[in-house]
């Protein structure tokens, strides 16, 4: 019952996991800039994405520009929109393949079979989370070696956004996630390992006949 609630909470996690990496590779904000002039009526806020950049006015217009060009971006953008699609298709399927494996559900069958299917699901998580992880840090790194640079003015500077922070977020809810899938797997195979099943050794009739010899053959 320990291991099936476990299972149900690494589930959850991994649902999070799944829409908030959804939601970050889709969201416009992954580094921010605010411009304000000399006016609080001309403020406004630049944000860039993987596939857009939008720009925030404070009278309340907003406007979006996708980036339909791929090779005239950064490379370190290019391998986030590819890293960021992969954890998502990734996570889809572990939470596919979790959803046959769990203890919780009456899918999958028998007790070996739903132990592979999570052990796969949890690899997905892991998979999927190291993904998630990689292009944050990097699209991370560059925002901060930018802000750090003395040579780029003020106005071209940016900060990490929100997907930044929910890309983060959601990359260590699938790592958890899948490292509690696969753990829970292993230690039930480790157990069987570790203490193997007894098997009861009959003699034979003919070990029985030779060792119930008679003393009148050797008189």
């Amino acid at each position: 019952m320990a291991s099936a609630s476990l299972q149900f909470f690494a589930f959850i996690l991994a649902l999070f996991g799944v829409f908030g990496d959804i939601a970050a590779t889709l969201l416009p904000n992954w580094k921010v800039n605010a411009d304000v002039g000399s006016n609080i009526i001309t403020a406004i806020t630049q944000m860039q994405g993987l596939w857009m950049d939008c720009t925030w006015y404070s009278t309340g217009m907003f406007s979006c520009t996708l980036k339909y060009s791929i090779l005239s971006l950064p490379i370190y953008i290019q391998a986030a929109r590819t890293t960021m699609v992969l954890s998502c298709i990734l996570s889809a399927f572990g939470i596919c393949i979790t959803t046959v494996g769990m203890k919780c559900t009456r899918l999958g069958g028998d007790t070996d079979s739903k132990n592979n299917a999570c052990f796969v699901g949890g690899i997905c998580f892991i998979l999927a989370g190291i993904f998630g992880l990689v292009p944050t840090c990097w699209y991370t790194r560059e925002i901060i070696s930018n802000f750090l640079d003395q040579t780029i003015p003020e106005s071209s500077k940016h900060e990490p956004g929100a997907a930044v922070y929910t890309g983060f977020i959601s990359a260590g809810f699938l790592l958890i996630a899948g490292v509690i899938f696969c753990s829970s797997c292993f230690k039930r195979q480790q157990g069987a390992w570790i203490y193997p099943p007894k098997q009861h050794h009959f003699p034979s009739t003919e070990q029985e006949s030779n060792a119930g010899y008679s003393l009148k053959d050797y008189v």
